[in-house]
């Protein structure tokens, strides 16, 4: 539910002229851990850039107008259910905004496997968690926005294993997915989901050949598993554009796309990012 921030009536209680009001609220406003939301302030000061945060993680906002800002959030997978509060400021103006995390329940997929294909050897274990240390850098990286409307899935197909699946392999909890894996055939294109930044395009341990958009405003989409690339870093592509080729590359059974976001370093859903009309 929008709410809006100073109504007329308290306007003039307090001394604050109406002009100066501003309405926001998330998008939606009930949402499952690990969901994306976002929150559109409008009737804002044009020189005002709203500050935001939900559990002590910042919401990043650029401009949708001239007097209409945009930020994009997400409530990580960890969230405990309940409300929660959004601290939204502007210059000297500040509001709360409630946010609804439901009790929601992910599948567990019961995997037996060799030995040798769930634990690892001190080389490729040394390698994974190299790679997942710059990994974690690159989520740092704040750019300036780059993306344009609303995002969309890389590959038209249905997703064979959705995000929050729990991987119990040999009844030990090995993963839990932070993406959705997308059905696919060895070669099918796949496309950027947004326009953005290639920052990444090599090979990793466990994702194969993997690629990394750098949207802007601390949002990240990743491509793994290709069998090829068709873009290289530093290049920036557009929404639709072809990028890579679907594969069986890295730690995977065979060909599909594993498709991930992350947003200010915090795993998305990504169906429900490609919900949000942005």
């Amino acid at each position: 539910m929008g709410l809006t921030f100073l109504i007329p009536a308290l306007c003039v209680l307090i001394g604050y002229s109406c002009a100066d009001a501003f309405q926001a609220g998330p998008l939606p406003s009930r949402i499952s851990p690990g969901d994306a939301f976002l929150i559109k302030v409008s009737e804002a000061r044009a020189s005002e850039i709203p500050a935001a945060s939900l559990n002590g993680k910042e919401i990043l906002f650029s401009r949708c107008g001239e007097t209409c800002f945009i930020g994009i959030g997400a409530a990580a997978l960890e969230t405990k259910p309940g409300r929660h509060v959004i601290y939204l400021r502007m210059g000297e103006k500040s509001t709360q905004l409630s946010l609804l995390v439901k009790r929601t329940r992910f599948p567990t997929l019961f995997l037996t496997l060799p030995k040798e294909k769930v634990f690892l050897s001190p080389e490729d274990l040394e390698r994974a968690e190299r790679e997942e240390e710059r990994l974690r850098l690159l989520w740092m990286t704040i750019s300036d926005r780059l993306w344009e409307g609303s995002f969309l899935l890389p590959l038209e197909h249905s997703i064979s294993s959705v995000f929050g699946t729990k991987r119990m392999m040999n009844r030990q909890v090995a993963s839990i997915h932070k993406g959705v894996d997308i059905r696919g055939k060895e070669g099918d294109e796949v496309k950027a989901s947004n326009r953005g930044k290639v920052v990444f395009a090599e090979e990793l341990f466990f994702g194969g050949n993997t690629i990394i958009l750098d949207h802007g405003q601390g949002i990240f989409t990743m491509y793994m598993h290709l069998s090829s690339f068709r873009v290289k870093p530093e290049d920036v592509v557009s929404k639709g554009d072809i990028i890579g080729s679907v594969g069986s590359s890295g730690r995977s059974s065979g060909p599909h796309l594993h498709f991930g976001v992350k947003i200010q370093g915090v795993s998305v859903n990504p169906v429900s990012f490609v919900k949000l009309t942005l």
